[in-house]
Formats: structure tokens, C-alpha cells, sequence
């Protein structure tokens, strides 16, 4: 299900616990089989559950439970914008606009070529660099004026 690397780098994360404790590696799986397949379906979440040895609603829960993880497809940058008070008081909500109408989707939707996802997210732990976004849960962008989110727009659809 997933690739010898994948399993690998899965195996160094079983390390850092006690043998009776590797479902304690259960979120760093999920990441490793997400960075890999690019979302996590039913059928992973269920090899994750066999590979740690635990139940799958358990593993289920955790996937669920988490805004990080990727349920269904998305485009191949998933654009997440945390729009809590702090940060919607501090512009998200402009911003959020502005991603709306240049992207021509809501939240929660893919563009039709497949290239964009856009998300809300909760606190990023940023609210001083507000508007934040996040580009597939690895890198974080902040102060995002409507001149930045176009420029990183132009930038990421060029790749």
C-alpha cells in the first residue's frame, strides 16, 4: 500500500516508541501515507490500523478529528486560510474575499483544473502575522495582502 520509503521513514517514527506503544506514531503515519497518496481513503486509513495494530475507528478518529488531514482528493495545492477572530479582524476575512473571486471557488471546493483546494482553518498560532495561509499544511505564508496571495497564486500555478 505504501512505497519502501514511505515505510521506512514510517518504521523510524515506530522507533521513537516502546514496541507495546507504536500506535502512538499513529499521526506521523497518517502524514507519511497523506505525503504519499495525497489524501487519505478509506482503504490507507485501514492499512495504517493493520500496520500499527490498532482498531480502524481508532485511526479513523484521529484522521477525522484533525483539519491537517486530506479525506477525500484536493487540488494539488490546498490552500488552508485561518479565518479566527484575531486573524478575521486583522484582514483573513478581505483576504478570504479576495481567494474567493480570483480563484472562482468557495471553501471546501476544488478548482477545475484541479489545481487549487480552499480551506478554512482554525488558529495557526500566528495571529501578530495575520492574514496567514497555509499551502499544504507544510509552509505557512504570512501578511498576506491581496498583492501577496496573487503573487504566490501566479507563482504556485506556474509550478
Amino acid at each position: 500500500m505504501l512505497s519502501a520509503e514511505s515505510l521506512k521513514k514510517l518504521e523510524r517514527e515506530i522507533a521513537k516508541y516502546p514496541p507495546e506503544r507504536k500506535q502512538s506514531a499513529v499521526m506521523s503515519a497518517l502524514i507519511i501515507a497523506q505525503d504519499e497518496k495525497g489524501w487519505l481513503s478509506s482503504e490507507v486509513l485501514d492499512f495504517v490500523a493493520r500496520y500499527l495494530g490498532m482498531p480502524s475507528v481508532a485511526v479513523y478518529e484521529v484522521a477525522s478529528f484533525y483539519a491537517m488531514y486530506n479525506l477525500e482528493p484536493t487540488g494539488t495545492y490546498k490552500l488552508t486560510l485561518c479565518t479566527n477572530l484575531p486573524c478575521g479582524l486583522q484582514g483573513a476575512l478581505d483576504a478570504a474575499d479576495h481567494l474567493r473571486q480570483r480563484l472562482r471557488i468557495n471553501f471546501n471546493e476544488t478548482t477545475p483544473d484541479g489545481h487549487f483546494t480552499l480551506k478554512e482553518g482554525e488558529c495557526f498560532g500566528a495571529c501578530a502575522m495575520a492574514p496567514v495561509l497555509l499551502v499544504n499544511n507544510k509552509k505557512m505564508h504570512d501578511y498576506m495582502s491581496n498583492e501577496k496571495l496573487d503573487r504566490l497564486l501566479d507563482e504556485l500555478g506556474r509550478q
